[in-house]
């Protein structure tokens, strides 16, 4: 006796059925590959990448999820955008444009202190007082050592020679 689907007994309607079957099976593990795919392009740990296509393993409902779920941007455009955003501001720090790293307010390159924060930016030199680079090991416009205290000028203290009193000299008759 021949199998029927759904009780339907004309080879024609039954044929019809069966490609419609075969269509959608084709469109849900088209659906599988196209979650697993995306979800390369989109996340970056390995494990969400499993989970995902797993979760598109039940037919058409996990696919809906994860289009619900997924990450907007794709890591390429992301890794451009930080790429772009690098290029900036290497190109605002060529034209001495300077930002507070705590406040983000416009400082110049020779400001000891934010103006807006209070907050320390560099350190003075100990011998000539201007602004050094935390990574200089020695300062470039006066060359004193980083680090290493001022020399102090190291003054002798004179003896000072006090006139020792004459005699008293009696006067001569």
């Amino acid at each position: 006796m021949p199998y029927a689907i759904f009780g339907i007994h004309n080879s024609a309607l039954k044929l019809a059925v069966e490609l419609v079957i075969l269509f959608l099976v084709v469109i849900w593990l088209a659906l599988i590959y196209w979650t697993y795919a995306d979800a390369r392009r989109r996340i970056a740990d390995p494990l969400l990448i499993g989970c995902s296509t797993l979760a598109s393993l039940f037919p058409f409902v996990g696919t809906v999820v994860y289009m619900i779920v997924r990450p907007p941007e794709f890591l390429d455009d992301v890794r451009e955008r930080e790429l772009e955003m690098q290029a900036a501001e290497a190109r605002l720090a060529e034209l001495g444009y300077h930002l507070c790293p705590h406040c983000d307010y416009e400082v110049e390159r020779d400001y000891l202190r934010c103006p807006n924060c209070m907050r320390k930016l560099k350190d003075p030199c100990h011998s000539c007082g201007r602004p050094l680079d935390p990574m200089w090991k020695m300062c470039p416009f006066c060359e004193a050592e980083v680090g290493v205290p001022a020399p102090t000028a190291s003054r002798r203290r004179r003896r000072v020679e006090t006139p020792e009193p004459a005699p008293e000299q009696t006067p001569i008759p």
